[in-house]
């Protein structure tokens, strides 16, 4: 039996950098019918509202001041594997863009609104442990698990 966990925010939880969310009210209802564990890998070890970050070339998470928070965004990433296992979860549904979950694109550290190709820390994290991910879009365009 697949066991689902999706990112909060994407269920209405104001747990985003600025203290916001990205509500989706079908992924909310999948979430809801199957019992999905609501997940934020950055509350795991931030409190919202918090500087944006972005994922920089070499890989390190920069806040928008130029704080280095790699270490923060493993911290969180390491914790919601944690929760997954404990939870014996099989499939993950992420925010897209973020530099925690960011399934096919993130933002490149330079704070411009630049796309590129990409894997947040967490959406990482879950993958080589061989959990399955999915982006919001994915789910969106119908392409599931």
């Amino acid at each position: 039996m697949e066991k689902y966990a999706v990112s909060a925010c994407l269920c209405g939880t104001n747990c985003r950098y600025d203290g916001k969310n990205k509500r989706c009210a079908s992924i909310e209802s999948f979430a809801r019918e199957n019992g999905a564990l609501r997940i934020c890998p950055e509350c795991m070890v931030m409190r919202p509202p918090h500087l944006p970050s972005e994922i920089t070339a070499d890989g390190r998470v920069i806040g928008q001041d130029g704080r280095d928070v790699t270490e923060i965004f493993r911290e969180g990433a390491r914790r919601t594997l944690q929760l997954c296992q404990k939870h014996g979860i099989t499939r993950v549904i992420l925010k897209e863009k973020s530099p925690s979950c960011g399934v096919h694109q993130i933002y490149d550290g330079t704070f411009t609104g630049t796309l590129v190709e990409g894997r947040g820390i967490a959406a990482a994290l879950l993958e080589e442990n061989g959990i399955e991910i999915i982006s919001e879009d994915d789910f969106l365009e119908g392409r599931v698990f």
